[in-house]
């Protein structure tokens, strides 16, 4: 395996997987010229705006060409490339990053971090690109959006001796929800019904993972995929 992509294990021996620092380089890198292009495209389309008879926006176009050179280019290419920077900072402090060790489990995003002690955790593996730890329950521990290494988080799991499953192994287990469907615990159907409403807002993401939680408190697993529910029972139940 080349050594750029093993995971880094530290003397405690946690194994910690992270996107690597030449990813993140990229992506800012790769966010400053859009931003930086951006910012000229503005400036021509300013410059045209101006010549034509009637447009719309012709105020602001006129009193940003106003600007004398070079500090519209210099101001707008800035401009631009701040924002760039901002967006890759954004980008990169919502990504996953996981430590496991011998004794637990942490995911880390958004500067908060989730830990799980070894005898919580029965399995995990990769849905798509999201992260599923399992209890012995068959009950989900948790569920996190995830862009690293499929290999590299297998190896790292493996490697500190925990079950490491190719997908997943309930995946059959799963029906499609729809309104009012029976067989579901007492008050299923109205928590999967406000997540369904949720699912077309990309702003609830912790609203999304609430109403899991209360799902899983009713003993019922839930999945989505393209906007749709899925879900199944663990052997939890109450």
């Amino acid at each position: 395996m080349d050594d750029r992509l093993a995971p880094r294990v530290r003397m405690d021996k946690t194994t910690v997987l992270a996107q690597p620092a030449w990813t993140a380089a990229l992506v800012h890198l790769v966010l400053v010229l859009l931003g930086a292009g951006a910012g000229w495209l503005i400036k021509v389309l300013a410059e045209w705006l101006v010549t034509l008879p009637w447009a719309p926006m012709q105020g602001p176009a006129k009193l940003l060409t106003s600007v004398p050179e070079p500090w519209l280019t210099v101001g707008l290419l800035s401009v631009g490339v701040v924002l760039g920077l901002i967006v890759g900072l954004i980008a990169q402090y919502e990504e996953l990053s996981v430590a496991v060790s011998n004794e637990r489990i942490t995911l880390t995003r958004k500067a908060k971090g989730q830990e799980f002690a070894r005898d919580r955790v029965a399995q995990a593996f990769l849905d798509g690109k999201q992260l599923v730890l399992l209890d012995a329950d068959k009950d989900e521990l948790a569920r996190e959006a995830c862009e690293l290494n499929a290999q590299r988080l297998a190896d790292a799991f493996r490697a500190h001796g925990y079950s490491w499953a190719d997908g997943d192994p309930y995946k059959d287990d799963f029906r499609r929800w729809v309104s009012d469907m029976p067989g579901l615990p007492q008050g299923t159907n109205a928590l999967l019904k406000a997540r369904a409403q949720l699912l077309e807002k990309k702003s609830a993401t912790e609203d999304l993972r609430e109403l899991r939680e209360e799902l899983a408190g009713l003993g019922v697993v839930v999945r989505d995929e393209k906007k749709r529910q899925y879900w199944r029972l663990n052997q939890r139940r109450p």
